[in-house]
């Protein structure tokens, strides 16, 4: 039982016996600093059952604590507010508790529970990925590992969108501009290649548009029957028919974009445990729009097309199943929910990292499977984000102005090392040492100035901003943890129980401030937002820098003190260590 489910208790067996009254809850909150104390009451919201003067009752709880609870050494009251003081002993042995879990704040998960689908990533194969491909894969793996601390088994998933007329586009390009070229032979990522296929296309459409203009046609009639868009239409038909040809193309480009994408993603530090594709997924969830049909969840139109009516929820209608019999992407999303249970019966909820111009999509998605009775279907989330602006405006994939992933993470590297040169911190590092290390803080700094954003607003990304030693920053966390372990190679202490001692105010907050991991990781894991994980680290930070100001580590007047020191800075960067390994960055011993 934590100190704030004891002092519940004390609290409403001191209303009890003075005022025979039976409280459902008491309300807590920090004590604010301009007071002594270290958790404090809220008196006011009682005077619904108890009359009286706030002032007096809180007297009276305060009173009633001091001589009932041991750990209560005093008390204040300013207004409404009951500021309990705990004693230091408390605190040392709630300290005792933290430094020896190696595991502290992590929960195992139960057998009995239900796990968790995270999808993230879930890109085309017509191109690289892209900055916003990078807040997306950061924070659906973020929000897997902030689950899986929280107790939930996990399944880290995505889904390729490997079909369309977007790769036919590359593909038609390639055949038509490319003599032949491959990965091997240009010295270029797959991905990128076909990347580039997929400009070149878009490229000549726009040619082929004007002469069409230029001859007479209308924008709309030219943007239609252009003919290198006609015939990508025509190998996007040859491709749903198996034609051997296109079929064999389609694997060997899709084939390079892979081994593209996967090197990408060892890059981020990012990973999967299962991987779906559109080409096998796009016919699912035909069989499901019968069942809506007999059901009359669906209903079907005089043109044969097949609807299902939302009105009544606050949404509109929205199309299952065209006139002529095929699927739409709604269709193949219900589908591909229900094949994801068949395939994990133990999955008992889906998260889907999607950005936030699919919200609309997401909300319809949802309550249809709701209406088809599918008991998983409460537990959806639509992990919605933000937009990823630069300062130089937006990015556009077919004209080839996206910022591209791998050279972001090379950039933040190079940065790094710049501004680390210029504070001259690396003296004595081998030049292989210093490339990993920069690439270990740029790699931080995208990652934490990504993540440390509420997953739903907007970002402006200035990656020379997020590489700051200074601040809300990721290089800043990183180095406070390297400077404790400068400091523990140093110390000469066991970590044998620390004996109760009488704690400096810092010593004191610094006990708070990991007392509050376990639960900060549960709100992640519940709000699904990094964030709370990401600026919890930098309060815990700024909380050891204060402490490192104040008093002295290594010079303590006795072994004791020295002791507790030692042992609070140990567990503090371990503390960041897990908290960072929630967020995927990585923590370096020196820097």
């Amino acid at each position: 039982m934590n100190l704030q489910e004891t002092l519940s208790n004390q609290v409403k067996q001191a209303v009890l016996a003075s005022y025979k009254v039976e409280l459902e809850t008491v309300e807590f909150q920090a004590t604010r600093k301009e007071f002594a104390g270290d958790i404090t009451v809220v008196v006011f919201p009682m005077l619904r059952f108890v009359k009286g003067n706030p002032v007096q009752i809180g007297e009276t709880i305060g009173n009633y604590l001091v001589e009932n609870v041991s750990t209560v050494k005093g008390f204040n009251v300013v207004k409404g507010f009951l500021n309990i003081e705990i004693s230091d002993s408390y605190f040392v042995d709630a300290f005792n508790t933290i430094k020896d879990d190696t595991t502290y704040g992590l929960v195992s998960p139960s057998a009995d529970d239900k796990s968790v689908m995270v999808e993230y990533s879930s890109p085309n194969t017509n191109k690289p990925l892209h900055l916003g491909h990078v807040r997306n894969n950061l924070l659906g793996y973020s929000v897997a590992e902030i689950l899986k601390a929280s107790g939930k088994k996990v399944y880290k998933t995505q889904i390729i969108n490997d079909r369309g007329i977007h790769i036919c586009k590359s593909m038609l390009a390639w055949l038509k501009f490319g003599e032949g070229e491959t990965p091997e032979s240009t010295g270029l990522k797959g991905d990128k290649l076909v990347g580039n296929y997929y400009v070149k296309f878009d490229q000549e459409y726009k040619k082929e548009i004007q002469d069409l203009v230029a001859k007479g046609s209308t924008e709309d009639e030219a943007k239609k029957n252009a003919p290198i868009l006609v015939e990508a239409q025509q190998m996007l038909l040859k491709w749903e028919a198996g034609d051997d040809e296109v079929v064999s193309l389609w694997k060997k480009m899709n084939g390079w974009v892979y081994d593209g994408f996967n090197v990408t993603y060892k890059n981020l530090g990012v990973d999967f445990d299962t991987l779906y594709y559109e080409s096998n997924t796009y016919l699912l969830g035909k069989e499901f729009v019968e069942q809506g049909l007999k059901s009359g969840v669906f209903a079907k139109e005089d043109d044969g097309s097949v609807w299902c009516d939302l009105t009544e929820e606050g949404l509109d209608k929205k199309i299952v199943q065209r006139s002529d019999g095929t699927a739409v992407y709604m269709t193949q999303d219900i589908g591909t929910a229900i094949q994801r249970i068949k395939d994990f019966p133990d999955v008992g909820g889906m998260v889907y990292t999607v950005g936030n111009e699919q919200d609309y999509h997401f909300k319809v998605l949802f309550l249809i499977l709701k209406k088809l009775g599918f008991d998983w279907a409460e537990n959806l989330y639509h992990l919605s984000y933000g937009m990823v602006d630069l300062p130089s405006g937006k990015m556009k994939s077919r004209e080839g102005t996206v910022v591209d992933a791998d050279d972001l993470v090379d950039e933040m590297a190079k940065t790094a090392g710049e501004i680390s040169e210029e504070l001259g911190k690396l003296d004595g590092y081998s030049e292989a040492e210093k490339q990993a290390l920069y690439k270990v803080i740029g790699l931080g700094a995208l990652k934490y100035h990504i993540l440390k954003v509420d997953p739903k607003k907007r970002i402006l990304f200035d990656p020379k901003e997020s590489i700051d030693f200074q601040g809300n920053t990721g290089p800043f966390i990183q180095y406070t943890y390297a400077r404790i372990q400068s400091i523990l190679r140093k110390a000469d202490v066991d970590d044998s129980e620390i004996k109760s001692t009488d704690l400096h105010p810092k010593e004191k907050e610094l006990i708070k401030q990991l007392q509050l991991f376990p639960e900060v990781i549960q709100n992640a894991a519940e709000q699904h937002s990094p964030a709370l994980i990401a600026n919890y680290t930098y309060d815990l930070v700024k909380e050891f820098n204060s402490f490192y100001q104040n008093v002295s580590i290594l010079g303590a007047d006795n072994n004791d003190e020295k002791q507790l020191r030692v042992a609070l800075s140990q567990t503090v960067a371990n503390t960041i260590k897990t908290a960072f390994s929630l967020l995927g960055i990585q923590v370096p011993e020196r820097m």
